[in-house]
């Protein structure tokens, strides 16, 4: 186990703001809002402040205020941030992001949630960070075991686990690792509790009388299908080519990714109603400094098919339902999944909760956590 600081080169630093100088643009699109994508004003507006206001130092100074670390787990080198609580009752937790999000989701919650929580944050493999997979293999149920394993080697036998869209994925499988009781001394899943901010689940049959809920939440799905889903397509059945586009450029991996927060935050039409432009830009720069377009789009390759669609969850589950998430199953249908044991319907917020609204999921994670120790 090494500790570990960020510091990007100089050269990396240089090579963007040329890059991002000599980006050849698309036309302009043809309609007056978002719904081709991205706005060509707007991206060009943000690479411009990218290129010559935005202050990586300042900002990398700012992550490397947390305890980071890197380890080998099953063969692959695992960024982590590593925050011990001072509390002598604290659970430890593992907080996992998914995509296009990475460990600057939960730089607003971390430190609030060492008071009850010895912090653990790992970036995904692929992500960040961590080391990027040479070989097939790296899905959700590899990830759920690795997490376990780090935890172990912490010396944490006992933990509680949260997360939202791959984390949601990752936590979820780590929950149902700790409530199978088949499983021997030593074997994984040391597990007591889950959290997500997005649950996955879907009816037990057919509605033959819906509530206006479910009507609800079958006509996002169907929006979700129809009209937000071409980027999944496209990383769960070619990643590589994906990355061909947005490795080489950094306006590409900054549209890709920002389009996202305008979709899937509690925007009211513009991801800076949300996030600041340097929050923004600090995810993207993950991605980029990283070179991880390609690497983190390989997750869908493994494992989006297979996204909420293994057994249930026994051990207690909390679920912080926010009203912007992507798609909102009804509690009856999160019980077919997950033993839940607290529910919450938020007030604001998206797919990013810890990222959007840190003080509410702090607040969150912290009632249910103290109901199952």
């Amino acid at each position: 186990m090494r500790p570990f600081r960020i510091a990007v080169p100089d050269e990396t630093l240089a090579d963007l703001r040329d890059r991002l100088t000599r980006t050849r643009w698309p036309d302009q699109e043809c309609v007056a809002d978002w719904s081709q994508g991205i706005p060509l004003t707007y991206t060009r507006e943000l690479a411009a402040y990218w290129a010559d206001e935005y202050d990586w130092r300042h900002r990398e100074a700012a992550l490397n205020r947390f305890d980071q670390y890197v380890t080998e787990i099953d063969g692959l080198d695992i960024h982590f941030i590593h925050h011990r609580s001072s509390n002598p009752d604290a659970l430890p937790l593992v907080i996992t992001h998914g995509w296009p999000g990475s460990v600057v989701e939960f730089t607003k919650v971390i430190e609030p949630l060492t008071e009850d929580f010895h912090v653990v944050c790992p970036s995904l493999p692929g992500y960040g960070f961590s080391a990027k997979p040479t070989s097939t293999g790296w899905g959700i149920e590899r990830i759920a075991q690795a997490w376990d394993m780090l935890m172990a080697k912490l010396g944490y036998q006992h933990y509680g686990a949260q997360g939202g869209d791959w984390g949601a994925a990752v936590t979820t499988q780590i929950g149902r690792n700790g409530g199978d009781r088949s499983r021997s001394a030593g074997d994984i899943g040391g597990c007591i509790a889950i959290h997500t901010n997005m649950p996955v689940a879907f009816p037990s049959g057919p509605l033959d009388n819906p509530t206006q809920e479910e009507k609800d939440a079958l006509a996002a799905g169907e929006f979700y299908a129809k009209w937000d889903s071409g980027y999944s397509k496209q990383q769960s059945t070619r990643p590589q080519t994906l990355g061909y586009g947005l490795a080489d450029s950094p306006v590409g991996q900054l549209a890709w990714i920002v389009e996202k927060f305008w979709a899937w935050t509690d925007c009211d039409g513009h991801p800076e109603n949300a996030l600041t432009r340097d929050e923004l830009l600090d995810n993207v720069m993950l991605y980029w400094v990283n070179n991880a377009a390609t690497s983190s789009a390989r997750l869908y390759w493994e494992s989006f098919r297979f996204f909420g669609a293994q057994g249930r969850v026994e051990v207690p589950t909390g679920i912080a339902r926010f009203p912007k998430e992507i798609m909102r199953p009804p509690r009856s249908w999160c019980e077919n999944s997950y033993n839940v044991t607290r529910w919450t319907d938020m007030p604001r917020g998206g797919h990013f909760g810890a990222f959007e609204q840190p003080e509410l999921f702090v607040d969150d994670v912290k009632a249910f956590f103290a109901t199952v120790r």
